[in-house]
């Protein structure tokens, strides 16, 4: 299995993007699936009360489907390439502390926040054919209903303080956990947007970059 890595410098932490292969997709959708028509699963995996966001329903992945349908694999083969390629270093530790399924729809959102762990991770399952339009007419603003925006800094001359992603089935975003990022509300549509996302850490001294 080959998988394409872009890194991306948009302003000061690393970003990489990657590409879900489509067959770990569609494993993912229907494990969502299954436990979505599953009344006492969704309850036993329900996350909702440790996350921040105003949304229809959010749950943990078990452990057995993650390790089983390759999903760990996949993170974890990505975030070695990732800080080999950045750092310059090799990981000898990977470990998920949980990883999860946000499913959100019209007039939700996800407030700004950041994440636990070291290494963290957001991509897409799902998505609106339509995330909606401006209800005035904004020029040549554009609506950012549905998208994941990372946030560094403060609005300075040359500098980006936010990167505007769009959402697309299959795309991965791997961050630094403090690195902080919202989701807008969008609206006009019923359908999905379904997103997952992991914590993870890896070997303290690599992380540590202040040596204490």
């Amino acid at each position: 299995m080959e998988i394409k890595y872009e890194q991306i410098r948009a302003f000061g932490p690393s970003i990489l993007k990657v590409q879900i292969p489509e067959q770990l997709v569609n494993e993912l959708n229907k494990y969502v699936d299954k436990v979505i028509s599953n009344e006492k699963k969704s309850k036993d995996l329900n996350h909702g009360k440790r996350l921040v966001a105003d949304v229809k329903q959010e749950f943990v992945i078990e452990n057995e489907f993650t390790q089983n349908s390759g999903w760990g694999n996949f993170l974890a083969t990505c975030v070695k390439n990732w800080i080999k390629k950045d750092m310059k270093k090799e990981i000898t530790k990977f470990e998920i502390i949980q990883t999860w399924i946000v499913r959100q729809f019209q007039n939700e959102f996800n407030p700004i926040h950041w994440h636990g762990g070291h290494i963290s991770g957001a991509g897409f399952l799902k998505v609106p054919k339509d995330f909606g339009s401006f209800d005035q007419d904004k020029g040549e603003n554009i609506f950012q209903g549905g998208n994941l925006n990372f946030i560094d800094g403060s609005h300075r001359f040359m500098s980006n303080s936010v990167f505007k992603i769009k959402p697309k089935v299959g795309d991965f975003y791997f961050f630094p956990h403090y690195l902080m990022h919202t989701v807008y509300p969008f609206k006009n549509t019923d359908e999905e947007r379904r997103s997952i996302s992991f914590n993870a850490y890896i070997d303290r001294e690599i992380f540590n970059v202040y040596g204490r």
